[in-house]
């Protein structure tokens, strides 16, 4: 279960220098000047077996990135183009963070430890390389809420103050510092591809399909690994894309070099919850074109799947490409059904009769402009209360002929009100953060989204 990591012990990996040249650079982390440690995920540092460090040593490890044991010996900065906001970009790369170990989780997964804010690298460009706190705060409570909500995410790993202040000219400053480590399932992008088809390196991408076949879905390349790589890519990234629509949230910055080819969301910059059903709401302030708003996330990750056919254009002929890139539609369809049935504690039925229930909720939750969190904490188990107007007649009588996959027993449904996360919310949390250094709000409201990922689960 996504919310109960299995523990297990330390085992380390070195499988990204296999890809050697021209995959990565070696660099350097910063050396900052304090390392206040301000969370740590033993939750998940269980799962790797890295529970046993006491706060010293994981502030080396995870402030002054002193390496682990037998893993990568120097953090790496990967190379890789994309596609932002449309536009190809070649002049992009890890700028912000690196690859700083790889480890396996009691499941045999291979996964990375990778950084945000700590320190410039050759695709820094004119930024600091730098993270301001708040947005290491941000992230840690995005993914805590994507995960408790189903979605494959990465895990905030480790977020430490670092006594910098630095200059921002989209928030007050000067602004307080921090590096995060996420943990993640592989931080190889579809922009990855994207490099490599625009120097027309077809022996580095057959180096590359047989990496992640082989480390991230167990199998060998063989002649049709590009294939069954898009395959894959088209089946995860569905998914992907229906668990935000089930779970009311907005990446706000889906470009190329964002889509993880293990489909699992990451790198969360100006994301929101959406407060209603509203498929115009938008997360990012720039993203004046509504882009990326709420509804067309699903266009967009589709759009982001049909770049990496076009870069293994370099090994494939097109046809069976654009085959595959056609299933994304019906995986999707599935997807987001199975998703929204499970928000509901509902299990999955006959797939039409599925899909009618889905569209019926969304119709009534656009109608009404109900809050999205309410609805399915008062919908769980299938028992709408009569509260809710004519708009949900249907909804209510569909829901009451269904089996609920789990009952409402956990304390949680007996507190009145759904865990949320809304902007109010994050800002308020902040704002105890840089008025007074309270972070009790911050932790508080971490205990209550992982019981609300107990009680769903």
């Amino acid at each position: 279960m996504i919310f109960a990591p299995q523990a297990t012990s330390y085992t380390p990996e070195t499988a990204l220098l296999d890809l050697g040249e021209p995959f990565y650079d070696p660099v350097e982390a910063a050396d900052f000047p304090r390392t206040i440690l301000r969370f740590r995920n033993d939750r998940w540092a269980r799962a790797v077996g890295l529970d046993a460090l006491d706060d010293a040593e994981w502030k080396a490890h995870f402030g002054r990135f002193e390496p682990l044991d037998r893993s990568l010996p120097q953090p790496v900065a990967q190379r890789y183009h994309g596609h932002q906001f449309r536009i190809y970009n070649p002049d992009i790369g890890d700028g912000r963070g690196f690859t700083f170990a790889q480890l396996r989780d009691g499941n045999g997964r291979l996964l990375d430890l990778g950084t945000k804010g700590s320190g410039q690298t050759p695709y820094s460009r004119f930024g600091d390389g730098r993270l301001t706190l708040k947005g290491g705060v941000r992230e840690v409570l995005a993914t805590e809420m994507l995960e408790a909500l189903r979605v494959e995410t990465s895990k905030s790993f480790s977020l430490i103050e670092t006594g910098e202040a630095l200059e921002r000219g989209d928030e007050p400053s000067p602004t307080r510092s921090s590096v995060l480590v996420r943990l993640s399932h592989g931080h190889i992008r579809i922009g990855t591809f994207q490099r490599l088809a625009y120097h027309k390196d077809a022996e580095a991408m057959e180096r590359l399909i047989a990496y992640v076949l082989r480390h991230y879905y167990g199998e060998d390349a063989g002649e049709d690994g590009a294939h069954r790589l898009l395959d894959h890519v088209v089946s995860r990234t569905a998914r992907l894309a229906a668990s935000y629509m089930a779970a009311g949230f907005v990446h706000g910055v889906l470009n190329s070099d964002n889509i993880n080819v293990t489909g699992e969301s990451f790198d969360y910059g100006p994301w929101r919850f959406a407060p209603t059903w509203n498929p115009d709401f938008t997360a990012a302030y720039f993203d004046h074109a509504g882009l990326y708003a709420f509804g067309r996330q699903p266009e967009a990750i589709h759009w982001d799947a049909m770049q990496l056919a076009v870069a293994l254009r370099t090994v494939s002929e097109a046809q069976p490409l654009i085959d595959i890139l056609e299933h994304f539609g019906e995986r999707y369809q599935r997807a987001v059904s199975d998703a929204i049935l499970w928000r509901l504690g509902l299990r999955p039925g006959d797939t039409a009769a599925d899909r009618t229930l889905v569209q019926t909720v969304e119709k009534a939750l656009r109608s009404e402009s109900t809050g999205i969190d309410r609805f399915f904490f008062d919908a769980f188990g299938g028992r709408l209360p009569d509260s809710y107007g004519p708009a949900f007649d249907d909804v209510r009588a569909m829901l009451s002929a269904r089996e609920p996959r789990t009952h409402r027993e956990h304390p949680y449904w007996s507190e009145g009100s759904p865990c949320s996360m809304l902007i109010e919310e994050v800002e308020e949390i902040w704002g105890a953060i840089d008025r007074n250094d309270d972070w009790a709000p911050f932790h508080a409201k971490i205990a209550r989204i992982r019981e609300m990922g107990e009680a769903l689960a």
